[in-house]
C-alpha cells in the first residue's frame, strides 16, 4: 500500500492551485464508461505543475500513469490502487516562432484530436480531416500512433517534447519514436509524458474542400460505427497479413458469427464487428471475459490470434 496521504500533502503544499481528487471513479473518465476509483488523481493545467506533479511522485517512489481521454482504456472493476496525472488541462495550441526551424504549431498533450483537427482545418491546412472523429487527445495519439481512413500521427508530427521523472523536459525527433502500427516509443516507455507536439508543415487547401472531407468521414462513420453506445473504438489490432493479403479483426469476427454475442452489459456490435459495447451497465470483467471469448473463438475457427488494441489499468 502506497502513502496516498504524504503524497497528497507533498503535492497541496507545493502546488495549491492544482486539483487533486481521492478515490476518483475512473468511470468518469474513460470512454467505455466503466472502472473503479483511481487512489489519487491530479489535473494539473501548466507545465510547471505537471513537472512538480511528475517529480513528487517518484520522490515518494510511486510511478504516474498518464491520462488523456481514456478512449483507449479499460479500468478493473476494483479501480486502480495508484497516482494518475491527467492532461486534458495541457491544452496549448498555437503558432509559435523558432529562430532556427521558423513558424511552427505547437500543440499541448492535452489538446482532443477534434479541436486540432478543427483548428486546422479553420487555418486552411489538409492532413488531419481524418482525427476529427477520433474522441482521444494528442498525447494519447502520438503514444498509440492514432490513425483512420489512412492518415496516422506519425505522418504529421515532426518533434514532441516529453517529461521524464525528474520532471525534466526533453526533445525527440519523429524519426526516433519508432512510429509502427499502434504503437510508438512511448508505448514501450509508460513512464515518460507527451507535453507538447509539433507539427510537420501541412498542404494548403481551401477551408470549405476540407470541411466537406470531414462532413463525409463523420457521415461514414456514423453510418458504419456503434457511436450511440460507449466503446473504446476498434477493440483488436489489425493481424498480420496471411499469404500477403491484408487481414482486419472486424472480418474475422464477422466471419465468425459472433456480432451479437453478449457478456452481461458488454456485446459485440451488430452494426461494426471490431467494436465491443457497453451496451447498459457492463462491468469491466463483462468486457474483459467477452474479449477473451471472442479471441478464443477466432483462434479455434481460423487460427488467427487477436491482440487487443485497448490498454488495461488495474486489471
Amino acid at each position: 500500500m502506497k502513502n496516498w496521504d504524504a503524497l497528497e500533502q507533498k503535492l497541496r503544499k507545493k502546488l495549491p492551485h492544482m486539483e487533486l481528487r481521492r478515490n476518483e471513479p475512473m468511470n468518469r473518465h474513460t470512454s467505455f464508461r466503466v472502472g473503479g476509483p483511481a487512489a489519487l488523481m491530479a489535473f494539473p493545467k501548466t507545465d510547471e505543475e505537471a513537472m512538480e506533479a511528475i517529480y513528487a511522485a517518484y520522490r515518494q517512489g510511486i510511478r504516474p500513469f498518464f491520462l488523456g481521454n481514456g478512449s483507449n482504456l479499460l479500468v478493473a472493476d476494483r479501480g486502480y490502487d495508484g497516482y494518475i496525472i491527467k492532461t486534458g488541462g495541457l491544452d496549448r495550441l498555437g503558432w509559435v516562432d523558432f529562430t532556427y526551424s521558423g513558424r511552427k504549431l505547437v500543440v499541448g498533450s492535452g489538446v482532443s484530436l477534434a479541436r486540432l483537427a478543427n483548428f486546422m482545418a479553420e487555418q486552411g491546412f489538409t492532413g488531419l480531416e481524418w482525427a476529427a472523429g477520433i474522441p482521444g487527445t494528442v498525447g494519447g495519439a502520438v503514444c498509440m500512433n492514432a490513425g483512420a481512413y489512412g492518415g496516422e500521427m506519425a505522418q504529421v508530427v515532426e518533434k514532441i517534447s516529453y517529461m521524464v521523472e525528474t520532471g525534466d523536459t526533453l526533445m525527440l525527433d519523429a524519426g526516433a519514436c519508432e512510429f509502427s502500427y499502434r504503437r510508438s516509443i512511448f508505448t514501450r516507455l509508460q513512464d515518460r509524458m507527451v507535453q507538447n507536439v509539433s507539427l510537420l508543415p501541412l498542404e494548403r487547401e481551401d477551408p470549405v474542400r476540407i470541411r466537406a472531407k470531414m462532413t463525409a468521414l463523420a457521415a461514414q462513420r456514423k453510418e458504419k460505427q456503434p457511436l450511440e453506445y460507449p466503446s473504446a473504438g476498434s477493440t483488436f489490432k489489425r493481424p498480420p497479413p496471411v499469404d500477403g493479403k491484408p487481414v482486419y479483426a472486424a472480418a474475422l469476427i464477422d466471419e465468425c458469427g459472433l456480432k451479437g454475442l453478449t457478456v452481461g452489459g458488454a456485446q459485440v456490435s451488430e452494426k461494426h464487428a471490431g467494436f465491443i459495447i457497453n451496451k447498459g451497465g457492463a462491468s469491466c470483467s463483462d468486457i474483459l471475459t467477452l474479449m477473451e471469448e471472442v479471441k478464443k473463438q477466432v483462434l479455434d475457427r481460423t487460427g488467427i490470434t487477436l491482440e487487443p488494441e485497448i490498454r488495461t489499468l488495474g486489471v
